[in-house]
């Protein structure tokens, strides 16, 4: 970089973050500047993302994670480690189908009237189109990537390791084919893992259906909350145990509308309690009547079609949709007498996680995979500490749902998606796996390469592959592994896995991180025999959720979501990288506003302005002495910091390097642990507070000074500590700090920032008594700014302040940074006293080591003071008075939200304190004369 470059011309007055932020984007991808190298020295740290689905973009949730990921990435790679973030995206199954069969039903078409084939390839059409969006999005907010490592689910490498992932599976017997009650989306048309189910409470009914006993004239009342499914039951359950009903256990009942007898049967499992204490069963629609119905050996009769239509076992009903169907049905029973009454009940109803449409259970033959014995290991693995898991309660809901785990359903009836590696014989109906896990690719898209030529059990030929395709979830699960080249060694495996960390949100917990677990344990054996190196992380973080300002979670439908992309439009991705990672507490949600984005905004604003304040007059101490930013603020200078002025060091920057220490531990330490906003608030407090507003204001002079040699030091000790700070900020803002980085000279070969080394600063910069000295100082200004405030001075205006002390090294060190005191305390001298100060002359701060007066008489009209301080009383006695009767109000606290009362109570507290302050003054105003006290 050219001594030019700092010339103020080049430097714009304003920080605009679209100037910048573009540009370094591009530069980073265009030069592979994170290109891991898996031969690289170091210690690996390896994180892969959650993969965003093909179909969507970026949103606010995403912003978040990538933001923390991004963070420890850049973090670690600054501090020499071997580092990859493993970039890509999920084909997601459902979402995209979806979205593809939205555009053909504007040509009025449908998948089946197309066929497969060409319904696959106008997938591979839409996704060539948009699928990359968030690779686009994400280089635009700065994720440092390896992007010649990025990934895709369906590419034919991570075919090639689902394949194998389900043939070793099938093989150990691990997956089967089973007839099952599933959630069953008629929207989607296919089945849904309980994962994929969201339960909502909503209003509804309960029917009480009399169910004639036959050949009695009595009847069984049953209540339902879905008539519809009354067309299939085969049985009426009572418990055993329950004397209104045992006598009646073993004969029939008349199925109403359909004159079916179904029996009357006991089970423990009925619950007396609810409703009648009689039980409809309907083992191919409910997943309780299911399991009933196994045990007493029921028949399983579906009335319904994929569709959510009444099938031909629904007699009359056939054709309609189940929710006519319910109504028509309940207007039949009260015609014949048999509704005996209908209750308001409100209940949870499940919803298809895509698409929000109610779930039917229903039984589907489907592919399942056993659970159980993956789920124990990998309860073992965090139980025995191999995997931690943040925040710590996440842990034990981690466990408990590893204890109750079921089997899954992998399969889907989707066409988009790793097909099945099964093929059916039409003349037995055996099936026979795929030969092996080999793929080809047919016009650029990977499929099985070795279906089985004939059936393992006859030996026909007549094969036929099964429709169905694996859920999203199984193929996400092999993520760590199958990106980095499983099922062979490869040397990104023996490099980069186990990976170090997941960071992932809370919500997907099952879906996706315990199932990378248990596949990873099991499935990486016959490369890793240690439990230990099969892990496919190290840690797992579990962030929060982003919310609006009310608290409530964002959603298209409330119309409060946030488009991270509008955000850094307008205010720069580094002020909405700081402002989630300075919010994101372990195990808490993130309440999001605008403020709060203006604030950080504000935070790169001022950094941008004390950049400028630096070379602009930098540029002017060069045009007086010529000496130029090269011997200021070389890399070989800045490292040799910091320097003497005249024998010692200046306290100002003995301070700063010792603050610039304090704080890199406590971000080493914060980041260790993922508590980002630990880390981030300090790197605030330590740029806008100590470096900005303390030490530039403190060395300002210095940096003008008639003596060069002691301008100089204050010249390099400044330029080292801003450069370290660019450093340790760099994580958090990478783009601002990147543009600042590139205005000082650098080494030879430099490319970013991002390559330097993270702050390591020497134990010798740790100064406990200059801080000690530093922080007293600070009281002493402080002290005169708060006087200041409460007098109402005009900024401008300078003032004489009193100093006592009866404290000889506080008095020596006053006089010796008087300078210090007078310049950022707004003041025009600093008088000593002898004694304690009068505070009826004048308000006065104290503390154990001093008192500082400002004197009434010469600042202030005390007559004016006293009468501003009279009204000031007035208005807050009455304020105080409005509220107390508020709040004593029975009607208003019974009315008003409980935020607002608590807020009101907070305030009211505030106002009394406030009150006593203004009384205090009041009376000290009137007691003394209004003149400087004698000293």
């Amino acid at each position: 970089m050219s001594d030019d470059s700092s010339k103020p011309n080049e430097f714009p007055k304003a920080y605009d973050p679209r100037l910048i932020e573009q540009h370094w984007a591009n530069v980073w991808v265009e030069e592979g500047l994170f290109r891991a190298d898996p031969k690289a020295p170091g210690t690996p740290f390896s994180i892969v993302i959650p993969p965003p689905n093909v179909t969507g973009s970026i949103h606010i949730g995403h912003m978040l994670e990538h933001t923390e990921i991004d963070a420890l990435t850049r973090w670690h790679r600054m501090r020499g480690f071997r580092t990859l973030w493993l970039p890509g995206m999920d084909h997601a199954g459902i979402a995209t189908q979806v979205m593809v069969e939205r555009e053909l039903a504007k040509e009025n078409l449908t998948r089946e009237q197309i066929g497969r084939e060409e319904f696959e390839r106008r997938v591979w059409a839409w996704k060539a189109q948009s699928g990359g969006t968030i690779k686009r999005q994400m280089i635009r907010l700065g994720a440092s990537c390896d992007w010649s490592r990025e990934r895709f689910t369906l590419d034919p490498p991570l075919y090639r390791a689902v394949l194998e992932a389900f043939l070793r599976l099938y093989r150990e017997g691990l997956i089967y084919r089973g007839r099952y009650i599933v959630n069953w989306c008629p929207r989607c048309m296919t089945a849904l893992s309980d994962l994929e189910v969201v339960h909502v409470e909503r209003n509804g009914h309960l029917w009480h259906i009399r169910y004639p006993v036959q050949g009695t004239a009595e009847s069984l009342v049953v209540a339902t909350t879905r008539p519809e499914t009354m067309l299939g039951d085969t049985a009426v359950a009572v418990h055993p145990e329950d004397e209104r009903y045992a006598r009646l256990i073993g004969k029939n009942v008349i199925l109403p509308l359909m004159q079916r007898p179904i029996p009357i049967i006991g089970d423990a499992s009925v619950d007396r309690e609810f409703g009648t204490g009689a039980l409809k069963v309907t083992p191919a629609h409910d997943p309780n009547d299911f399991e009933m119905g196994r045990r007493h050996n029921l028949p399983q009769i579906d009335v319904m079609t994929g569709d959510g239509k009444m099938n031909e076992n629904a007699g009359e009903f056939a054709g309609l949709d189940r929710f006519e169907a319910r109504r028509r049905i309940v207007e039949k029973l009260q015609e014949q007498g048999l509704l005996e009454r209908i209750v308001d009940h409100t209940h949870s109803v499940g919803v298809c996680d895509r698409c929000k449409t109610v779930v039917e259970p229903r039984v589907s033959e489907q592919w399942f995979c056993k659970m159980k014995e993956m789920a124990e290991e990998a309860s073992a693995v965090v139980t025995d500490g191999l995997i931690s898991v943040v925040p710590e309660n996440q842990r034990g809901v981690y466990l408990n749902w590893m204890a109750n785990i079921r089997d899954w359903c992998i399969s889907r009836q989707l066409w988009w998606g790793h097909r099945i590696p099964i093929w059916y014989c039409a003349d037995c109906k055996a099936m026979t796996p795929a030969r092996d896990s080999r793929v080809e690719v047919v016009d650029g898209h990977a499929r099985a390469a070795s279906p089985p030529q004939k059936c393992g059990a006859c030996g026909s030929s007549k094969l036929t592959q099964d429709s169905d395709v694996l859920d999203t979830w199984f193929s996400s699960g092999l993520w760590p592994f199958s990106t980095m080249g499983w099922p062979d060694d490869t040397e990104d495996l023996r490099a980069f896995y186990p990976t170090t960390l997941l960071i992932s949100g809370y919500d997907i917990l099952f879906f996706w991180d315990a199932r990378m677990v248990m596949m990873g344990l099991h499935l990486m054996k016959s490369l890793r025999p240690e439990r230990a190196d099969r892990v496919p992380f190290r840690a797992l973080y579990l962030h929060a959720l982003v919310r609006d300002p009310e608290g409530l979670k964002m959603s298209k439908t409330r119309g409060n979501v946030v488009d991270p992309l509008a955000v850094i439009e307008e205010h720069g991705t580094d002020a909405l990288r700081f402002t989630l990672a300075i919010m994101a507490a372990p195990g808490t949600d993130i309440i999001l506003s605008e403020d709060r984005i203006l604030s950080y905004r504000a935070f790169a604003n001022k950094i941008w302005n004390a950049a400028r304040f630096v070379f602009v007059n930098l540029e002017k101490f060069q045009e007086a002495t010529g000496t130029g930013i090269a011997d200021l603020a070389a890399p070989e200078i800045r490292e040799a910091a910091p320097y003497a002025a005249g024998k010692q060091v200046p306290l100002a920057d003995r301070w700063i390097f010792s603050q610039l220490a304090q704080v890199t531990a406590t971000v080493n330490d914060a980041l260790e642990n993922y508590r980002f906003h630990e880390a981030a608030h300090v790197i605030y407090h330590f740029f806008w507070g100590d470096f900005c507003d303390w030490y530039i204001e403190w060395v300002k002079s210095a940096l003008a000074g008639t003596d060069r040699d002691a301008a100089v030091a204050s010249w390099r000790n400044l330029f080292a500590a801003f450069e370290a700070a660019l450093r340790l900020l760099h994580p958090f803002m990478p783009f601002l700090t990147e543009e600042l980085w590139h205005r000082l000279p650098q080494r030879a070969g430099a490319r970013s920032i991002a390559l330097e080394r993270f702050p390591a600063p020497p134990a010798e910069w740790t100064d406990a008594q200059a801080v000690q000295q530093v922080e007293l100082l600070q009281e002493m200004v402080t002290a005169a700014r708060n006087i200041r405030a409460e007098l109402k001075l005009d900024p401008k205006r300078r003032v004489p302040a009193d100093l006592f002390t009866q404290d000889a090294s506080t008095a020596a060190l006053a006089e010796q940074n008087n300078d210090f005191i007078i310049r950022l305390g707004a003041l025009t001298e600093i008088r000593s006293s002898k004694g304690h100060l009068d505070p009826t002359a004048g308000p006065v701060r104290a503390t154990p080591k001093f008192e500082l007066r400002i004197p009434y008489g010469e600042t202030v009209d005390l007559k004016a003071e006293v009468s501003r301080l009279r009204k000031q009383i007035d208005a807050a006695t009455k304020d105080i008075k409005s509220k107390e009767g508020k709040l004593a109000d029975d009607t208003f606290r019974s009315r008003a939200p409980a935020n607002i009362i608590s807020q009101m109570e907070a305030t009211l507290a505030e106002r009394r304190t406030e009150l006593a302050k203004s009384n205090q003054r009041l009376a000290q105003l009137e007691k003394g004369s209004g003149s400087p006290a004698s000293q």
